[in-house]
C-alpha cells in the first residue's frame, strides 16, 4: 500500500491557491492517553488545521523544549508503543481525510526497522515523516524506503545552515521543507523573529518545495505574521500546553480546537 505523500503536496498546493498559509498541528500519539491523542488531532482538524504531526513520544527530545517533554513522559509512562503510533495516524486520517506526518528522531525507526516502518506508516495512510535528527548524508536508507512506499522525508533546516547545506538537504527532502524559525528548542515565543523570514528566503532560492515555519509560534497574531512569508505555518507546543493545562480531556479537546480555530483565522490574515 502506497502512502500519502500526494495528498500532503495537494494539501499545501490547496493552501496557496487560497492565497494563505497551510496550518500545520503538531501532537505527541499517547497523550493523554492513546485514545485521548486520537481525539485532540481530530479536534484540531475540526478547528482548522490543514496538516497535522503527530510526535512518537521520545526519551530524549533533543528539538523539543519542557511542555512537549513533559507530554512525551506522560505518554512514555503509559506505555505508549510504535504500534501506538500507527494506530493513531490511521484512526485519525481515517476520520478526518488531512493529511498526518510523524515525527521522530531517527533511533526508534533505527531500532524498529526502516523497512517494516514505513510498510506499516503507508499502510496506516500516513503522509510521511519529518526527521529532525537524521543527517541528510546518512539518510539514503531511509530515503529508498519512504520513496517506495509514497511517503515525504522531511528534513529540517536553521538560522544557522549555510546556504550550500540548504541546497543538499531540500534536493535530498520532498513534501516541504520544515524551516526551525530559530536556534533552540520548541516552545512558544513573545515573537518569531526576522530570523524566520530571511530563512524562508534563503530556502526558497533553492528548492521548488513548499517551506513551512515551525518553533514559537502560538497565536493568531504571529501565524499571520509567519504566513505573510512562509507556505505553512508550524504550531506544537501552544497546543500541548492548552492539553497540559485543561482540567479534564474534554476541556483539553475543546481548547485545541478553539486554538486551531484562531490560528486558522489567523493563516488567512497574512
Amino acid at each position: 500500500m502506497s502512502g500519502n505523500v500526494e495528498l500532503l503536496s495537494t494539501s499545501l498546493a490547496r493552501a496557496k491557491a487560497e492565497n494563505r498559509a497551510a496550518l500545520i498541528t503538531y501532537l505527541p500519539a499517547g497523550f493523554p492517553t492513546v485514545d485521548g491523542g486520537i481525539e485532540a488531532v481530530k479536534a484540531v482538524v475540526a478547528g482548522g488545521a490543514d496538516i497535522v504531526e503527530v510526535g512518537l513520544p521520545h526519551s530524549d527530545p533533543v528539538l523539543d523544549g519542557p511542555v512537549i517533554q513533559t507530554a512525551d513522559d506522560i505518554a512514555l509512562r503509559g506505555g505508549v508503543k510504535i504500534a501506538d503510533v500507527m494506530r493513531t495516524v490511521r484512526e485519525a486520517h481515517e476520520a478526518t481525510g488531512v493529511p498526518i506526518l510523524v515525527m521522530t528522531y531517527w533511533n526508534p525507526i533505527d531500532r524498529y526497522g526502516v523497512e517494516r516502518f514505513t510498510a506499516e506508516l503507508a499502510e496506516a495512510g500516513g503522509a510521511g515523516c519529518i526527521l529532525p535528527d537524521l543527517p541528510v548524508q546518512e539518510s539514503g536508507l531511509w530515503r529508498e524506503h519512504a520513496d517506495k512506499h509514497g511517503l515525504a522525508t522531511v528534513f529540517v533546516v536553521a538560522p544557522s545552515s549555510r546556504d550550500e547545506r540548504l541546497a543538499t538537504i531540500t534536493e535530498a527532502g520532498s513534501g516541504f521543507v520544515y524551516a526551525a524559525s530559530l536556534m533552540g528548542v520548541t516552545g512558544t515565543r513573545n515573537s518569531v523573529g526576522e530570523q524566520a523570514q530571511d530563512l524562508v528566503r534563503r530556502t526558497r532560492a533553492t528548492t521548488e518545495l513548499p517551506v513551512c515555519v515551525g518553533l514559537g509560534v502560538s497565536n493568531a497574531e504571529q501565524a499571520a505574521e509567519v504566513a505573510g512569508f512562509a507556505d505553512g505555518v508550524i504550531v506544537g507546543s501552544a497546543f500541548v500546553k492548552a492539553m497540559l493545562d485543561a482540567p479534564d480531556e474534554e476541556a483539553g479537546r475543546a481548547a485545541v480546537r478553539s486554538l486551531a480555530g484562531e490560528l486558522a483565522e489567523g493563516v488567512r490574515k497574512r
